[in-house]
């Protein structure tokens, strides 16, 4: 690694050489280039398996739309927490304010990573209040409200 990329190297004719750099990815998140697979169509990365639905909870929220199977994979690959209780509350809210709005939050919400208690409600409203995304932030460090660890630097010195 160096930096914010992951070099790869190879043993060519002259010793060890740098063969790419990549941008770092994040779990859940691969970065899959179409270099990678020189004998395949254009865009044939990793299939992409059918959700199947086994309850009538599940087919309720896949029936919402693209978003709300956006939703699924992301939080699947993500790893988060009661995942069917927020299913259940994302059918819930789409009896009160539509299926349209809900299913368009949840792509937001997979796209911004946001998968917590109420988020989906937020994305609901904002999005009626406001009508478009002007940029997503993702839910990371980077544009965390936690104090950092900066004041520790100089402790002990």
């Amino acid at each position: 690694m160096h930096g914010d990329q992951l070099v790869v190297t190879g043993v060519g004719d002259g010793g060890i050489e740098e063969v790419v750099r990549h941008e770092l990815s994040v779990p859940g998140h691969p970065r899959i280039l179409d270099e990678h697979y020189p004998n395949q169509p254009k865009g044939n990365g990793p299939p992409v398996r059918p959700l199947r639905s086994r309850s009538d909870a599940e087919r309720a929220f896949v029936a919402l739309g693209d978003g709300a199977e956006r939703w699924l994979r992301e939080a699947c690959a993500t790893g988060v927490a009661r995942v069917r209780a927020k299913m259940a509350d994302a059918v819930e809210l789409a009896t009160l304010v539509g299926p349209e709005a809900v299913d368009r939050a949840l792509g937001v919400a997979a796209l911004a990573g946001r998968f917590a208690e109420g988020d989906l409600a937020s994305i609901v409203e904002h999005l009626a209040q406001r009508g478009a995304v002007e940029e997503l932030v993702h839910a990371d460090e980077a544009h965390s409200a936690q104090p950092g660890t900066g004041t520790w630097e100089g402790l002990g010195r």
